[in-house]
């Protein structure tokens, strides 16, 4: 099989959960630009539309709420008929959990901390970065298995999966965790269907989530003073590594925390700069 062949997915049916902007839409994207058909959920109708219509007649949008789960079902019905079944599925939907105990200088931060967080905020954060992801991975390994020939489910999951850190909020952490073991349990089980798992783990990416502060270059220097690469993220950077995981280039890859990061993760040393 030639490179090209190994990263082929044209023909493929794809669904991207919270597919508007960000990663989402670079997922969403990269699939079109290789010839995959593409369906894009989210619940922004402005951004949902302008990014179809920049996309092009290989995407369609599908505006819902993932908490919704007799709407997702639908969505999904509706693609699989539409585009001829599910083959690649990003559960990609998620929110930012808002600020952590710490500010970016270090400061303890009041509104923060656990003893003030709010219920129902907890509850937001969780029933989308992480019910959500059970939600559409399910949905996504119920066709898969009917259809009868495999695929590959991606979860963005977070390297807030792998450590703890203060300066985000609190229910980000373990959301991301649970989707991070969610992959590999069901990596586990559906691996006789030849239906591979994978988690797409980010590090700091400039996108609109948490209002789109990775934009202000104050607000992002705390990551780009932890970031080896001394820098963010541009949403195109993970287009490789999603058609990766999606094409059979990857099709002994599965269970698998693929981290994209910049080596935050490893937390250099202030003094070694």
């Amino acid at each position: 099989m030639s490179l090209d062949q190994m990263f082929d997915v044209t023909g493929k049916s794809v669904i991207v959960t919270g597919a508007a902007y960000g990663l989402g839409r670079a997922y969403a994207e990269i699939m079109a630009e290789r010839g995959a058909k593409v369906t894009l959920i989210d619940n922004n109708a402005q951004a949902l539309a302008a990014t179809v219509a920049a996309i092009g007649p290989q995407a369609t949008g599908v505006l819902l709420d993932v908490t919704d789960r007799a709407a997702l079902a639908a969505a999904f019905d509706q693609a699989a008929a539409r585009q001829g079944g599910v083959d690649v599925v990003f559960a990609n939907a998620g929110v930012d959990a808002g600020p952590g105990f710490l500010t970016p200088d270090g400061a303890r931060n009041p509104d923060g901390q656990i003893d003030a967080l709010d219920d129902a905020h907890w509850d937001k954060v969780i029933a989308i970065n992480l019910t959500s992801v059970y939600d559409t991975m399910k949905l996504a390994a119920r066709h898969m298995k009917a259809q009868g020939r495999g695929g590959s489910i991606i979860a963005t999951s977070s390297i807030a999966a792998f450590y703890v850190d203060g300066i985000v909020g609190t229910p980000y952490m373990p959301a991301k965790a649970g989707v991070s073991h969610l992959v590999k349990q069901l990596a586990m089980e559906l691996g006789r269907f030849n239906i591979r798992v994978n988690a797409i783990c980010p590090g700091p990416f400039i996108t609109n989530i948490a209002g789109g502060r990775m934009a202000n270059v104050e607000d992002r220097q705390a990551f780009v003073r932890w970031s080896c690469l001394r820098r963010v993220a541009e949403t195109d950077e993970i287009k490789p590594l999603a058609l990766y995981l999606a094409s059979n280039a990857s099709s002994y890859v599965t269970g698998s925390q693929m981290v994209i990061d910049g080596g935050l993760i490893l937390r250099p040393a202030p003094e070694l700069d």
